[in-house]
Order: structure tokens, then C-alpha cells, then sequence
């Protein structure tokens, strides 16, 4: 195999994968937003960008037949590259709304299929468990920088050009040329900087190929209480995926339509950043807890510390505060309640996909994963559009009740994750 540092190569993919998914889900919101694209219509036609998400174990097959992962994980950038250049350029035409649905929906099915190439690529290019366990805290924390650049430093930048110039089509053309030629680069570096491991290669679809992807499948349906695994992966965020989609329009929205009135710029220095960051801190604090206490014994308050914060959304909508660091406490409150809680759901897609297919399996639920927070926020925005904000949000705090239900009913070994 080529030698290359892992530090020239690691920490630059798991930046790449962020910056896609950050685009077509988080930042595609806020754009529509500005410009002004109603609640119903945004979250309807943004919650479908999830499905690629959500299917890409079906074609996971085609990148193991076709071409190595090396290959898959540039081209992909490429196009994902090619997507967001693309943006920019759309946003000025009549139609734009249609045309950047398609480009966004094309960079959700190229970024899913990096994230399956470029994790497979991991294993390969860090052939040990060692430097494999040596890298996970190194992907992860250049994945949440990609979350704090692009919704926090990038929206704050075409917050601060809508300021200058008046014109919200401009600035975000500016923002997605930016990203465009920062992702090209990238895409560049790793066509030269990419190691090329001796066990990257193509696999034959023969019939065995075809035979293991469907057993796989069918195993993962025959684990024990499959129904119930499933039911906790479509209703754990069942109110949370309500509420995140509403919450960028409602801190955009002025104050008569029942919004905080927030700038972007504000929105990304107090949701795009603090928000983000206490959302990392949620997630560090939990995977300590569950080291401790274990999965069994810590889920039912993991699930509290998750959902009972969303409460502060049902405040902010009834006293509309304009008191700029309360409004950041709150979200980062929230946040780092929801990182807390999901620290626990991750662990517990890990335990189902324990087995002979584990990364397969794995996969499968992140794809059902996606699906919990697709469907419910297909219909987030008109539910808001027919409650208004405030009653909007005490829904969503009745709609995480299903969590803590699923939570009393899975079944979990005593110690596991427990260190």
C-alpha cells in the first residue's frame, strides 16, 4: 500500500462528509427561509432530501462491484463539488426553488454514497484496529467542524452580506461559490493525497455478491424483537424531528408572525455555533454517562435530559424574548439535551447491529433512523402553518411521549456499555 499520514488524509474526508449533508439539510432551510419559501413547502420538500439517507444500504452493493472506494470517494466529491456550484448558480433563475431541490437532491444521493465509500476507505487505509480506535475521536471532530463552519460561520457570512447588499440571492450565491471552490479543492487534495490500499478493489457481482446482500437484509429482520427495535428507531425522535425543522423559520420569523425576529447573522452565531457547539458537549457528556451507569440503567434519563429541554422552545414562542443571550442559553440548553440523548440512541443501534453483519446492520439503521426524521418533518411545517408557533411546540413536546414508551419496552443487556 502507498504510505501516507493518516493525519493528511483522515481529519480532510471527515470534513468532506459534514459539509454535503450540512448543505442540502441544515443550510437549505435557512436559505428558503430568506427567500422566501412558506413553512409548509420548506419543511415538506427539505424532509425528503432525507431519503437517499435512508435507502443507501439498498445500493451499497453497487459500490463494492463498481470501481474501488478510493475512486467512489473522490468522484463523489466532485460531483458534490460540482452540486454546490450549481446552487449558486440556479438561484438566480425564475424557477429556483424547483431547480435547487434537484441539485440538493442530487448532492443528498453523492453525499450518501461518499459516506458509504469513505467509511469502507477508513477500514482500508487504517488497516488495524489500533489506528482505527486511534482516528474515531479525529473523524468525529472534524464532522462537527463541518456542522459549526457551515451553520454557524457560513450563515453568519450571508447573514452579514444580506446586511451589506439587501440582497438575499446574492449572498447565498456567494456562500455556495465559496463552499463550491473549498470542496473542489478538497476533492483535488485527495485525488494526490489518498492512499491507495492493496484490498481496494473492485468485487465481481457475481451471484455469492447478490446471495450475501440479500441474507444480510433478511438476517437483520429476523433478529429477536425486531418490531419493537424498529418502533424505537422511527419514534425516538419523533417530536425532535418536528421541532428542528421549525426552528430555523421560527427564529427567522418577525415577531408578528409569532418568530423571534432574529437576524441570520444572529441565527448563526446563536443556533449555527453555541448551538452546535453545546449540541458536541451533549454528546460527550452522555457517552460518559452510558460509560458509567451503562446503556439499560441510563436510557429512560438520557430520554428526560433529551426531550424535556424542548420545553424552551414552548417559552421562547409564549415570552418572545429579545434578550440575545438568553435566546443563546435557551437553544444551547436544548442542544445540548438533544446531544445528551442521542449519545444513548447511537449506542443503541451499535447493540442491535452487534453480529456477523455489523456494519451492514449498522447501516440499516441510520437508514431507519433517517426515515423517523423524514416523515414527521414532511408535515412539521403545515401542523405550524394550522397551530401557529406556540401550540406548534407544545405538540412537538407531546409528539417525544412515543420515545419514553419505546424506551420502558427495548430490551438491553444489563452491562452493556458499561466500561
Amino acid at each position: 500500500m502507498q504510505q501516507r499520514s493518516a493525519w493528511a488524509w483522515v481529519p480532510s474526508v471527515s470534513f468532506s462528509q459534514g459539509v454535503p449533508y450540512v448543505a442540502v439539510m441544515m443550510l437549505s432551510t435557512v436559505m428558503y427561509k430568506n427567500l422566501g419559501i412558506s413553512n409548509a413547502d420548506l419543511a415538506f420538500y427539505t424532509a425528503w432530501l432525507y431519503l437517499p439517507w435512508v435507502a443507501k444500504p439498498l445500493w451499497s452493493p453497487v459500490v463494492e462491484m463498481f470501481g474501488t472506494k478510493r475512486r467512489w470517494t473522490v468522484l463523489m466529491q466532485l460531483v458534490s463539488g460540482a452540486g454546490l456550484a450549481a446552487v449558486a448558480l440556479t438561484l438566480h433563475a425564475p424557477d429556483f426553488f424547483r431547480w435547487t431541490l434537484v441539485i440538493f437532491w442530487l448532492m443528498a444521493f453523492s453525499s450518501a454514497t461518499h459516506d458509504i465509500a469513505s467509511d469502507g476507505f477508513y477500514m482500508l487505509g487504517l488497516p488495524t484496529q489500533r489506528q482505527q480506535a486511534a482516528f474515531v475521536g479525529v473523524r468525529s471532530a472534524f464532522y462537527k467542524l463541518a456542522m459549526i463552519g457551515g451553520q454557524g460561520g457560513l450563515v453568519y457570512i450571508a447573514g452579514e452580506l444580506m446586511k451589506a447588499t439587501g440582497d438575499p440571492v446574492h449572498a447565498w450565491s456567494v456562500v455556495f461559490v465559496l463552499m463550491a471552490v473549498l470542496f473542489l479543492l478538497l476533492c483535488a487534495w485527495h485525488q494526490f493525497m489518498l492512499p491507495r490500499p492493496d484490498d481496494d478493489h473492485a468485487h465481481t457481482a457475481g451471484g455469492a455478491l447478490w446471495q450475501d446482500f440479500v441474507q444480510t437484509f433478511a438476517s437483520f429482520f429476523r433478529k429477536k424483537d425486531i418490531l419493537t427495535t424498529l418502533a424505537f428507531l422511527l419514534l425516538y425522535r419523533l417530536g425532535e424531528a418536528q421541532l428542528l425543522k421549525m426552528a430555523a423559520p421560527f427564529l427567522l420569523d418577525p415577531r408578528d408572525k409569532g418568530g423571534l425576529g432574529l437576524s441570520t447573522s444572529e441565527f448563526g452565531l446563536v443556533y449555527g455555533t453555541i448551538g452546535v457547539a453545546a449540541l458536541v458537549a451533549g454528546g460527550i457528556a452522555g457517552g460518559v454517562v452510558v460509560s458509567r451507569f451503562g446503556l439499560k440503567r441510563a436510557l429512560l434519563p438520557m430520554v428526560f435530559i433529551m426531550h424535556v429541554p424542548d420545553l424552551v422552545f414552548v417559552y421562547l414562542a409564549t415570552a418572545l424574548p429579545d434578550n440575545l443571550p438568553l435566546i443563546g442559553a435557551c437553544l444551547a440548553i436544548e442542544q445540548f439535551g438533544y446531544g445528551f440523548g442521542f449519545a444513548a440512541f447511537m449506542l443503541y443501534m451499535v447493540m442491535v447491529a452487534d453480529g456477523e453483519h455489523k456494519t451492514a446492520h449498522y447501516a440499516l439503521c441510520t437508514g431507519f433512523m433517517a426515515l423517523g426524521m423524514m416523515l414527521p418533518g414532511m408535515v412539521s411545517g403545515w401542523i405550524q402553518q394550522q397551530l401557529g408557533y406556540q401550540h406548534f411546540f407544545i405538540w412537538a413536546c407531546i409528539s417525544t411521549l412515543p420515545a419514553f414508551y419505546m424506551a420502558l419496552k427495548v430490551r438491553i443487556p444489563a452491562e452493556f456499555g458499561q466500561k
